[in-house]
């Protein structure tokens, strides 16, 4: 790519899975500022309406694709839809996720194999399917949310052994993909401001202001995290900046994790 930048028109286009709420609402939004265009992919297309409107309301260009990201037809078609309409993707950022909560003993096989599949399976099918516009472009970034439950979840085994999957995944994507110009990192998220830490508070019978001052309270910067923390991070590690960062794991957590 060129390195000057022609604000008139996108630079580039990125897909942002999970983009409907939530950090991936938030990613997408900025990587618009930024001058991408995005593709922005969720369940339903329908959910994506709010986070593509907000964005071309923005002046920005976006288009809202429902593929479910563990069904690797779905995302063949997804990706092939977004290069159709937005141009070659040369940016990912794998965001979807689902972490429902259980016991180990309680915990069934299929629910094992969904956490697994949207978490683990759907970065793999995704990065796949992008993978071929990055190399032919010579140049390409690709974000993968992670989370702090890597380190170990004692609440989702599941959710932690995707999480802490993503970490390696990163990894062998950096060292594999480096020679094409293309780097790959990992974001690792703490407590969050979202839907899965609203659910939390619910199951715990906590209102949810009080369960984000209890949780802000073991945060070093005395504060819980918001999904545009999430999105500064990405919006650094997709840019020409980055070009020498890869294979990282960058934990926005508000402190130091183990």
């Amino acid at each position: 790519m060129a390195d000057e930048i022609d604000m008139t028109r996108p630079w580039g286009t990125a897909i942002v899975t999970g983009g409907a709420r939530g950090i991936g609402a938030a990613v997408a939004k900025r990587l618009a500022r930024d001058g991408l265009a995005v593709g922005v992919i969720d369940l339903s297309e329908d959910d994506c309406a709010e986070t593509v409107e907000a964005i071309r309301a923005g002046g920005g260009s976006a288009v809202a694709v429902g593929a479910d990201v563990a069904d690797e037809t779905a995302v063949s078609a997804a990706v092939g839809r977004v290069a159709a309409h937005l141009g070659p993707p040369t940016v990912l950022v794998n965001n979807a996720g689902v972490g429902p909560r259980a016991e180990l003993v309680e915990m069934t096989t299929e629910q094992w194999d969904l956490v697994l599949g949207v978490n683990l399976r759907g970065p793999f099918l995704v990065t796949r399917a992008v993978c071929p516009y990055l190399i032919d472009a010579g140049w390409g970034r690709i974000v993968t949310m992670s989370s702090i439950s890597a380190v170990g979840d004692a609440a989702r085994v599941d959710y932690g052994s995707a999480k802490a999957g993503l970490i390696g995944f990163t990894k062998s994507l950096a060292l594999q993909l480096g020679r094409h110009g293309i780097t790959a990192n990992a974001i690792a998220p703490g407590f969050v401001v979202s839907d899965m830490t609203r659910t939390s508070a619910r199951r715990l019978g906590l209102d949810f202001a009080e369960f984000q001052r209890r949780a802000a309270e073991s945060i070093p910067v005395g504060r819980v995290g918001q999904p545009e923390d999430v999105a500064h991070t990405a919006s650094y590690l997709v840019s020409r900046e980055a070009g020498f960062v890869s294979g990282q794991v960058v934990y926005v957590a508000g402190g130091p994790v183990d």
